[in-house]
C-alpha cells in the first residue's frame, strides 16, 4: 500500500449538506484524482488478497464505483444493492431507518451466490442502517457477510453498534466531525 498518499487531501468536506449542522465527506473528489481512486482500488485489493471473499456486493450508487473495479482486479462477481423500484424481475426487499427518513433497498437473489462468503461494501460508512439492511438481504439469500468495507467511516456516529458483530474495515476514519 502506497502509505505516502494521505487521502483526507482528496476527501471535500461540505458542511450542510444534506441538511444544516451536517458536514458531508465527498468521496468524488477522489474520482477526479486518478492517482487517489487507484490507491483506493490497491490498498483494497491489498486488504483483501488472499483472503476467502467469493464476492462483492455494492450499495448504490458511489459504492458501484469502487466496487468494480475491485471486483474485476480479484475476478470475483459483483452484485448490486439498489434502491427500491431500481431493479428488474423478482427482488427481496427490507426497508430501514435513516437519520430523518425511511427507505427500503432491494437486491436479486438470484445474483447472491449460496453459502459463499460475499464482502459488503459502500463508499462511506455513518450510522451503519443501509449496511446493516443490505447485509439482512445478503444472508436471507444465503451468503455469508464475513466483513464489510468502507472507503470513508464516521465512528463518532456508533455504526460498530449497528453493524456488529460484523469487523468493519475503512480506509480512512473521521473521529468528528
Amino acid at each position: 500500500m502506497n502509505d505516502a498518499l494521505n487521502l483526507d487531501d482528496y476527501i471535500r468536506k461540505v458542511p450542510d449538506f444534506p441538511k444544516k449542522g451536517v458536514l458531508f465527506y465527498d468521496i468524488t473528489s477522489i474520482l477526479t484524482e486518478p492517482r487517489a481512486f487507484r490507491y483506493c482500488i490497491e490498498s483494497m485489493a491489498e486488504i483483501y488478497q488472499g483472503k476467502r471473499i467469493d464476492a462483492i456486493a455494492a450499495i448504490e450508487a458511489r459504492g458501484f464505483v469502487f466496487a468494480a473495479p475491485f471486483a474485476f482486479r480479484m475476478g470475483i462477481p459483483l452484485f448490486l444493492i439498489r434502491k427500491k423500484g431500481k431493479l428488474p424481475g423478482k427482488t427481496l426487499s427490507k426497508k430501514y431507518s435513516l437519520e430523518y427518513a425511511e427507505a427500503e433497498i432491494e437486491i436479486h437473489c438470484d445474483d447472491v451466490p449460496q453459502g459463499k462468503q460475499v464482502l459488503l461494501m459502500d463508499d462511506l460508512i455513518a450510522t451503519g442502517g443501509t449496511l446493516n439492511a443490505a447485509r439482512s438481504l445478503i444472508t436471507d439469500c444465503g451468503a455469508v457477510v464475513p466483513e464489510i468495507f468502507g472507503v470513508v467511516g464516521l465512528p463518532f456516529l456508533h455504526y460498530e453498534k449497528a453493524l456488529a458483530p460484523t469487523p468493519i474495515t475503512t480506509l480512512i476514519t473521521y473521529d468528528s466531525e
